[in-house]
């Protein structure tokens, strides 16, 4: 019988990140005001999700999906033991895709473009240089997480030529999990709350920051 591998918060993550992804890219070069908004939305979502990765349900912890050289070793052999939520592998390519959208967000509220009349929100802390550099940075690091998206989706595709749905679990949430191994443990409301806070109040500094180009 199918069990519930991914709560409603975990989920609703990963569609609207994607969603947002693909707006940032669409909105990059002429429409910058909602690429901005959309980058301080995906910034709260990452902080959410930081959060989350400590405080939330079994399978979206990264202590449950983040294994040592020696556990993907052994996946990769067959010798670990199936367990829900990601495989080793599949971790070790969520947290690239997550490191590169740090890096990414990071970078882009340092940037400034060519001419100085675009920038991010904290630009006014570095130097003209310093804001373009973050600029370069900006966009090979786009890349990096491009190559990664298709990998992610590659994964997906092989997946599914096994016989092996991984998007209809990350839709309703419920899947299949080996016998005798254990369900996943849910987090409890209040932890849900508090990431909340911390990513609307992320995108709450930032967004001022932009409307009102006041300084800490």
């Amino acid at each position: 019988m199918p069990t519930m591998i991914w709560d409603l918060p975990t989920r609703l993550f990963h569609w609207l990140l994607a969603a947002l992804v693909a707006f940032s890219w669409w909105s990059h070069h002429d429409h910058l005001d909602w690429h901005r908004i959309s980058g301080f939305t995906i910034a709260g979502l990452l902080v959410f999700r930081l959060w989350w990765g400590v405080a939330g349900s079994s399978t979206a912890r990264f202590s449950g999906f983040i294994k040592s050289p020696g556990a993907i070793l052994a996946y990769l052999k067959g010798e670990a033991p199936g367990a829900p939520g990601h495989n080793p592998l599949g971790g070790l390519s969520v947290a690239a895709m997550l490191l590169a959208l740090v890096g990414q967000v990071i970078l882009g509220l340092f940037s400034v473009d060519e001419d100085g009349f675009e920038s991010g929100p904290l630009a006014k802390y570095v130097s003209f240089d310093a804001g373009r550099a973050a600029a370069g940075a900006h966009e090979i690091v786009f890349n990096i997480l491009l190559g990664l998206i298709v990998l992610h989706l590659l994964a997906i595709g092989w997946y599914a030529v096994r016989k092996r749905n991984l998007i209809g679990p990350m839709i309703t949430g419920r899947g299949l999990i080996a016998e005798g191994a254990a369900a996943p443990m849910m987090a409890p409301v209040w932890r849900l709350l508090v990431g909340l806070a911390l990513g609307g109040a992320t995108f709450g500094v930032l967004f001022w920051l932009e409307k009102t180009g006041s300084a800490f």
